[in-house]
This record gives C-alpha cells, sequence and structure tokens, in this order.
C-alpha cells in the first residue's frame, strides 16, 4: 500500500505516515459510506447531536497529541496550535446544540413544515493553515444533520487529522466518518465520486475545477477560496489601533491565514506616522521554531510556497517598492517579518494572495484611489476600515462578504466570500442549514 509521509517544515524531517487511498479504491470508500448514511439518518436529529458530541469528549485525552502534532507538521507555535486544540474541543457542546437547533424542522402554519434533511455523502477536503479547526467547522453541520463525511485532509498535515478521526471512530457508528488520505489526485478522485457534496477550503484555482468537476452531478458546493484582503486606513482613523490591527492581522499564523491582511492603504497625511509605528511594532517579532520562548512567527509550510512569497517580494523589489523592514530574498524554511511600501496595482505583491509574515502598504490621497483599489481584484473574503466620521460609508462599498470598522472581518455571522472568494458559506444557522436538503412538506 502507498504511504504518504509528513515532513517537519522546519527540517524536513519526516514525522510519521498514512496510508494514502488510491483513486481506484475511492468507489468502495463512497459505497461505505452511502451504507452508513443510511442507517445513520434513521436516527433522530438530537440522537445525532448527541453521539457526535459523546465522540467530541473523546478528543479530550488527545489535546496535547493533537497541539504537538500541529505545531509539527505546520510550524504554529505552541500557543497557537494549543488555542487551535482547546477551542475545538471545548466549543463542540456548544456548537453541536447550535446546529441540531438549526436543523429542526419548523412550522410554516396550515399544517406545512419546513424539513431539513440529509444530503447523503459530504466530502470535507480542508487545509493545512488550520489543520484542526477548519476541519472541524465543515465536519461537524455536515455530520448532525445526518450525512456522513468522506474527509480529505491537506497532505502536509495528514497526521493531526488522522488522530482526530481516529478518535471520534471510538464513538461514532463505522463509516460515518472516513479519511482518505493523499494528494490532488485522491482529492480528484473523491469530488468525481459519487458523492452528495463538497465541502472545500482551499485556492481558488482548484475550487475552479472541483465546481467544473461537480457540475455533471449537480453536486452541491460550499466553497472557500481564499482572499486578498484589503485594509483602508483614513486620516481620522486612530493610527495607533490600526498600526496594531495591521501587523498583529498581517503576521497572525505567520501570514498563512485566508483573511490576512494583504494590502493596505493608507491617507498620504497620516502615512509617515503610519508606517514609523508599523516598522516598530513589526520589528519586535521574531521568527522561529514552534518551541522556543517569544517566538510568534513560525517556517514557512513548505519550500514551494516558501519560493512564491520571495517572488512576490522580489517582484516588487524589481518594480519599485521600498523595504521598510527585510528584504526581499530568506533562506529556507523562514520568512522574516517584512514591511514593504510603495505597492503599486502592478505588483504580485497586491494582486495575489501572498500568505506570508509581509506588510504591504500603499499611500492614497483621494479616498476613492482607495476604495477603488480595494475593490480591484477577483478575490472578495474580508476588507476592513480604519477611521472615524465616513468609515462605515467607506465599509458600505467594499466587495467582500466580511467587512469590518476599526476591527477584524469574520466575527459574528456565517463565514462568507463574496466574488472568486466564496461558493456557498458555512457557520450560524443560515450556515449549517447548507449541509442539508430543504424540503417542504404539506399535510
Amino acid at each position: 500500500m502507498p504511504i504518504l509521509t509528513s515532513f517537519d517544515p522546519i527540517n524536513r524531517a519526516p514525522l510519521g505516515e498514512v496510508p494514502i487511498t488510491e483513486p481506484t479504491d475511492m468507489s468502495s470508500l463512497v459505497l461505505r459510506a452511502k451504507k452508513a448514511q443510511k442507517s445513520w439518518s434513521a436516527l433522530s436529529l438530537d440522537e445525532r447531536q448527541q453521539k457526535v458530541m459523546k465522540a467530541y469528549e473523546r478528543l479530550v485525552a488527545v489535546e496535547e497529541q493533537l497541539t504537538l502534532l500541529i505545531s509539527k507538521e505546520m510550524g504554529k507555535d505552541y500557543r497557537r496550535a494549543s488555542y487551535e486544540v482547546t477551542g475545538t474541543v471545548q466549543n463542540a457542546a456548544y456548537f453541536t446544540q447550535e446546529i441540531a437547533q438549526a436543523l429542526k424542522t419548523e412550522s410554516m402554519g396550515r399544517n406545512a413544515e419546513m424539513q431539513y434533511r440529509p444530503l447523503g455523502v459530504v466530502a470535507v477536503i480542508s487545509p493545512w493553515n488550520y489543520p484542526l479547526a477548519m476541519a472541524n467547522n465543515l465536519l461537524l453541520p455536515a455530520l448532525i444533520a445526518g450525512n456522513s463525511v468522506v474527509l480529505k485532509p491537506s497532505e502536509e498535515t495528514p497526521l493531526v487529522a488522522d488522530l482526530f478521526v481516529k478518535t471520534l471512530n471510538q464513538v461514532l457508528p463505522e463509516n460515518v466518518l472516513q479519511i482518505a488520505h493523499g494528494d490532488e489526485k485522491t482529492g480528484k478522485a473523491l469530488v468525481n465520486a459519487d458523492i452528495n457534496m463538497v465541502a472545500f477550503t482551499c485556492s481558488l484555482a482548484a475550487g475552479k475545477h472541483i465546481m467544473a468537476s461537480a457540475a455533471s452531478g449537480l453536486k452541491r458546493l460550499v466553497m472557500e477560496l481564499g482572499g486578498n484582503d484589503p485594509l483602508i486606513v483614513m486620516a481620522s482613523a486612530d493610527v495607533d489601533k490600526a498600526v496594531q490591527f495591521a501587523v498583529a492581522s498581517s503576521f497572525e499564523n505567520t501570514g498563512q491565514m485566508c483573511t490576512s491582511t494583504e494590502r493596505i492603504y493608507v491617507d498620504e497625511r497620516i502615512a509617515d506616522e503610519f508606517e514609523q509605528k508599523v516598522v516598530a511594532l513589526a520589528s519586535r517579532y521574531q521568527a522561529g521554531a514552534w518551541d522556543q520562548n517569544n517566538v510568534n512567527i513560525g517556517p514557512i509550510v513548505n519550500p514551494k510556497q516558501h519560493a512564491n512569497v520571495l517572488s512576490q517580494l522580489e517582484d516588487a523589489q524589481a518594480k519599485g517598492a521600498s523595504f521598510l523592514l527585510g528584504k526581499q530574498h530568506y533562506a529556507l524554511p523562514y520568512i522574516q517579518p517584512t514591511v514593504v511600501t510603495g505597492i503599486t496595482p502592478d505588483m504580485l505583491l497586491e494582486r495575489d494572495e501572498t500568505f506570508g509574515p509581509v506588510v504591504a502598504i500603499s499611500r492614497f490621497e483621494q479616498l476613492s484611489e482607495a476604495i477603488e483599489r480595494a475593490n480591484a481584484s477577483p478575490y472578495g473574503l474580508g476588507a476592513v476600515v480604519f477611521g472615524g466620521a465616513g468609515a462605515n460609508a467607506v465599509a458600505g462599498q467594499m466587495e467582500a462578504g466580511m467587512v469590518a470598522v476599526n476591527q477584524g472581518a469574520g466575527g459574528l455571522g456565517p463565514w462568507v466570500g463574496a466574488k472568486q472568494s466564496g461558493f456557498g458559506f458555512h457557520g450560524t444557522a443560515a450556515g449549517h442549514r447548507q449541509f442539508s436538503q430543504l424540503r417542504i412538506i404539506n399535510k
């Protein structure tokens, strides 16, 4: 049986192995999922919620193992990895109840009701940057809705997902939750299989391929496809608060976050102060291994992504950008905290998602120019405006699924992208219902 090896992003040493699900084995795996789904969906909504909750209680015993695996497989510092694990485990009781409540049958009056019925087999394809949380956000509503699930985790973080699934399966009925390890070949085979829905978090290019592949079977889709989130800093902004957000959002999870701030447009009148304070704060960040003290920037997940960040920095340098902190080239596996100003629309730093610890700044004279550039992207996941009077009006012109004023986007409400950042959404009652088939009954 072919195997998939997980590597330490710092030294590329092997961490462990899992068996690969060959494309030729996918049909039998999905067949098992279909059979398991029949009996799973026959349980009541409350019975499924209780069974899932009991399964999540088993995760308490492996919290430390999951935390260490996240740190070792993707390089996230121990504190952040621990937050991801404890947030997933400790919030399970609340979210399972929220999901079950959202899926309860609703009376429409006059002997009619709305039912939220299972779809069948749901494929959950999850990313490496939040390997537990992002899988969990899609897996929970899918299961409680009465679907069986096949989880295809990123090949960068297979050990986290493997322990997660094996632990839940100590309680869940056989084959209600299965895992399919492998690279894009495994993912394509799963999408092309006889399933009913694909819930996916990853790249725009992969999302377009999934959408095309799902068309023939009209498979349901919930997809979050990355972002290139802008931040507009108005002249009326609280500069210190804007600086704190800009640096923290650009560097969080080593910049490897879909709602990371990727492009900053700052009013010329406060730009000098803003840039000086950004450099002062960014200089305090330290890159290093997950188990070192005072480290808040880890390694880039793999050499390919490291090279992608460098290509954007080199492109910016060649096209006239100025480096206020850092440089355009770094040795593997780290990118030191970097601050670049003078970003222009033709630079890769402005056009593409960077996924690295880079603060990219451009100045504007007219607010209309900043709004136009902020919206000049196929992405539309998050957008943030810092300012006083008029900030709400600017936010209202942002073309994004999640927009915030003087705070980060993506707090309360569904996780939703506009334009090519998303198709469907998840989270809250409306998002949970995306994993079900709405049925109207007239009696």
